[in-house]
């Protein structure tokens, strides 16, 4: 099964995503939905997607899993839970018990735009995570260099639990990269227990001068840290569109991963985020 573990579904004339506000994300500032996404699917070759969290809303988590429970290429939901709510084992169990419950897979928050580099940190959040991890759910860590010390202190908390890395940490690939990034991402891997998506990366690049050779010592890098067993494509579709088509992400990518050996791009492909995710 060829899975793209990272994609999103959103309305803005339904709800509000303030991180879609800035002029220069205008062109996706528009509905996307299932019937959307799946000629692309069918397209470029991919079996199942994992649908993920795109605001901080149960609603939207409750949206998504009614979407999965009619959607049968969609095998898993990543969506939004209040980390810091005392009763947050509670509404895990609620969302399980829905339609489409049991491809709830996963949780995730914009934690980049905490004011707090260490929110992941707090005792509140930490709680969370503890709940999370008792109903065996992974946890995907949204953060960039600055949040990626609380990231590996997290997962260095929880060595039994699973942790994912959405966008490699979203390296600054327009700027040239950092050394900052590159050390935090090998200290990260060090933790066996974290995977790492290799999506979301021709959005880091200048969106309009980029291709898979300027991708590529990003994807190099985290694939020597990470190990082939715990890498994870991505389209970051329809965030991918700014940068390019579904199809130019879907090859550039592929075309990085096969370059590290033809193993390493099917077990990226589908094999590591069932194991991630505890996909069915």
């Amino acid at each position: 099964m060829i899975i793209d573990a990272h994609q999103h579904f959103w309305d803005p004339a339904r709800a509000d995503y303030p991180w879609m506000n800035a002029p220069e994300l205008a062109p996706i500032r528009r509905p996307f939905g299932p019937a959307d996404l799946a000629p692309l699917l069918k397209a470029n070759g991919i079996d199942a997607s994992v649908v993920v969290q795109c605001r901080s809303s149960v609603a939207e988590t409750e949206e998504f899993l009614r979407i999965a429970q009619a959607t049968p290429s969609v095998i898993g939901v990543v969506g939004w839970a209040d980390l810091t709510d005392a009763a947050l084992g509670d509404t895990l169990d609620r969302l399980r018990a829905l339609p489409g419950g049991a491809k709830l897979v996963g949780i995730r928050h914009q934690v980049h735009d905490e004011a707090d580099s260490d929110w992941l940190l707090r005792a509140d959040v930490q709680r969370g995570l503890a709940a999370l991890f008792t109903r065996d759910l992974t946890y995907d860590f949204l953060v960039r260099s600055r949040e990626l010390p609380a990231a590996i202190a997290s997962a260095k908390a929880f060595p039994n639990a699973r942790f994912v890395l959405d966008h490699a940490a979203k390296p600054p690939i327009a700027d040239g990269g950092s050394t900052d990034w590159s050390d935090h991402i090998k200290a990260l891997a060090a933790c066996s227990n974290v995977w790492c998506k290799v999506s979301g990366l021709a959005t880091e690049a200048r969106w309009d001068d980029w291709d898979a050779e300027r991708l590529f010592p990003y994807v190099q890098h985290v694939a020597n840290c990470f190990g082939e067993d715990r890498l994870i494509f991505g389209s970051d579709w329809p965030v991918c569109l700014l940068a390019g088509s579904y199809g130019e992400i879907k090859s550039a990518l592929e075309a990085c991963l096969a370059k590290l050996g033809a193993h390493v791009r099917e077990k990226a492909f589908g094999v590591n985020a069932k194991a991630a995710y505890r996909l069915a």
